[in-house]
């Protein structure tokens, strides 16, 4: 009996974030309509610590997903850090459009995410990583797999839907609720059977240390962190729901550009794999680097559009997926950079810069309203 009460209270201990979250949480319902009442700054102020609130919850549920991807190692960790992500970015979309959303958030969504995970993180990574160690290896079997697969997922979902007649709508959504589901079944597949060392590389065995931090995964319980990532994830939605109440209110009128609610969504989701990747870059494990950015993009593509279709059909009300020009553009200029960039086995300063480029890039845009 007084081993579970330790552990409860390490528990306590060590996810007081969850409890600043419960806390954040009781304060919203107890505030919500005396905050709206009180105007667009105060909504504003509301809606900024919720997503702080949210980061911090959705660190601590990467920090359960990677003592999990620890254990299990290469493809299957990667696998679970980019699952978890996806699943928050699919339970704050999902509430979100159940509002007064915009009907392109989901598009802007999943193409901010892109722009993030490989402009953003994997540009970032290769220029740091490469200005401390030079070139960093990893395999490129895991690069061309991935580039072809995001190629194809937006693609079909995002790039072709501009010429399907919107009376017909409904038909091609249940076809691509379909190949989306298709492409990922035979992916993932092969990820963790016939194919999985397409997404390994064999380090050293003296840079194969964990360090204390990653030691001290090995003696946590997987129930523990599976428990912690289910609360985590349930606290993300609530959290979520109050959220897009006052950034609706915060933003009405304020002329800030549509895709700033996207940006929000996608920077929550991918938050805590930026630091998961840039340490990995810096202790030149650039192949952890690849899977996350890479793999974050693609799941976010291959398995965020057939949930959010299935929403669309069964709510009646269409998405509007088919990207802008200046999204089909930056999306193919990435797409291109990273198949060169990434055909080599190895990256390099010169090569983060110009997907880093391509992020401010975006940036950018999105400040023109573009």
């Amino acid at each position: 009996m007084k081993g579970e009460e330790v552990i409860t209270a390490n528990w306590f201990r060590q996810e007081k974030a969850l409890l600043v979250a419960v806390a954040v949480a009781l304060l919203a319902v107890a505030g919500e309509h005396s905050l709206l009442e009180m105007g667009q700054a105060a909504a504003m102020a509301a809606a900024a610590a919720l997503i702080a609130t949210i980061v911090l919850v959705s660190m601590r549920v990467a920090h359960h997903a990677e003592t999990l991807a620890v254990k299990v190692g290469d493809p299957y960790g990667t696998m679970i850090l980019t699952l978890s992500a996806v699943a928050v970015e699919v339970i704050i979309l999902a509430i979100m459009m159940s509002g007064e959303s915009s009907p392109t958030l989901v598009r802007d969504t999943i193409y901010a995410a892109v722009m993030l995970d490989i402009n953003g993180i994997l540009g970032l990574a290769a220029l740091l990583g490469g200005l401390k160690h030079g070139e960093q290896p990893y395999n490129d079997d895991s690069s061309r797999t991935y580039g072809v697969m995001i190629l194809t997922a937006m693609g079909i979902s995002m790039i072709v839907p501009e010429f399907i007649p919107s009376v017909k709508w409904h038909y091609y959504s249940a076809f691509t609720i379909f190949a989306m589901i298709a492409l990922y079944g035979l992916f993932l597949r092969m990820q963790v059977g016939r194919h999985s060392y397409f997404f390994s590389y064999s380090y050293p065995r003296t840079e194969k240390k964990l360090p204390a931090s990653e030691e001290h995964h090995e003696e946590e319980s997987t129930t523990t962190s599976i428990a912690t990532i289910l609360i985590g994830v349930v606290l993300i939605g609530v959290l979520a729901e109050f959220m897009s109440a006052f950034m609706d209110t915060g933003l009405k009128g304020t002329g800030a550009p549509p895709a700033i609610a996207a940006i929000v969504v996608a920077a929550i989701s991918a938050a805590p794999e930026i630091l998961t990747a840039l340490r990995a870059a810096l202790r030149n494990r650039m192949q952890a680097t690849v899977n996350i950015a890479l793999g974050a993009s693609l799941s976010t593509v291959i398995l965020t559009v057939p949930v959010m279709e299935a929403i669309a059909l069964y709510t009646g009300q269409p998405f509007m997926m088919a990207m802008s020009p200046v999204q089909t553009v930056m999306v193919m200029i990435t797409l291109i950079v990273a198949a060169i960039n990434l055909n080599d086995g190895e990256t390099n300063a010169i090569e983060g810069m110009t997907h880093f480029i391509l992020f401010t890039t975006f940036i950018m845009l999105t400040a023109l309203g573009l």
